[in-house]
């Protein structure tokens, strides 16, 4: 008579499988951070601020569009206040995307959630929102790939900054718009109706784009886009 063995899964090597799979979930963002990080790397190099403050922005803000209109404003000479206010309303999306992302990881002690809140991104939000639970480890991965892609590239980019052209550099930003199509397309093979949600949100950011900052624009896009998808949500159900 043979022995059956059943196999019972560590809850440190559960932990060590949720923070794979979270890295391994971070390749497209990894795939679009590599060339944009560099970019913002060489410009923040050819527009003469050091590697050093370069580097800096992309550890403590760690976000991509508030670095770049940083930089543009600093090089116009804008005053520090205007800058950070600034930045704070083009980051207000941030505050939307936190409270949608809450209700998967209510669970989480305040601490960690703390800690996870610093690495909220567009590319992470929406990575994260297409699984019906986030654990804290799958998050730590997606979170901390995502993370040191920037970090580093941000670096190779403020080395070569010397080497490449300006023009060069300026052409690789649209991998941006090329990484969220890539980010898109899974979600709406699984939901077509997603697509009731997302050209609608893009024509109204568009439209308040016309009058508005792109801050304001994004965050009342995203507001009147979420409307929509509770409509949508609420008919499905």
């Amino acid at each position: 008579m043979s022995e059956v063995k059943i196999s019972q899964e560590t809850p440190a090597n559960h932990n060590k499988k949720m923070l794979w799979e979270g890295i391994v979930a971070a390749t497209p963002i990894i795939i679009g951070y590599v060339p944009i990080s560099i970019t913002f790397g060489m410009l923040g190099g050819q527009s003469g601020i050091s590697l050093y403050h370069t580097l800096l922005m992309s550890i403590l803000v760690f976000a991509g569009a508030s670095q770049f209109v940083g930089i543009n404003m600093m090089l116009a000479g804008a005053a520090s206040t205007t800058i950070i206010l600034t930045t704070l309303v083009l980051n207000l999306r941030h505050m939307i995307m936190s409270m949608s992302l809450m209700n998967k990881i209510n669970f989480l002690p305040v601490s960690m959630k703390a800690i996870l809140s610093f690495g909220i991104t567009d590319e992470t939000f929406a990575v994260a929102s297409l699984k019906d639970r986030n654990s804290g480890w799958f998050l730590s991965g997606l979170i901390f790939a995502s993370y040191i892609t920037w970090v580093l590239g941000t670096l190779i980019g403020g080395l070569l900054a010397n080497f490449i052209p300006p023009s060069i550099s300026s052409i690789m930003g649209i991998s941006l718009y090329a990484m969220f199509i890539g980010l898109l397309i899974p979600a709406i093979r699984n939901s077509w109706k997603l697509i009731l949600i997302v050209i609608p949100s893009a024509l109204l950011s568009y439209f308040f784009s016309l009058f508005l900052n792109d801050g304001w624009s994004i965050v009342l896009a995203t507001i009147l886009g979420s409307a929509l998808g509770i409509f949508i949500k609420i008919e499905e159900d």
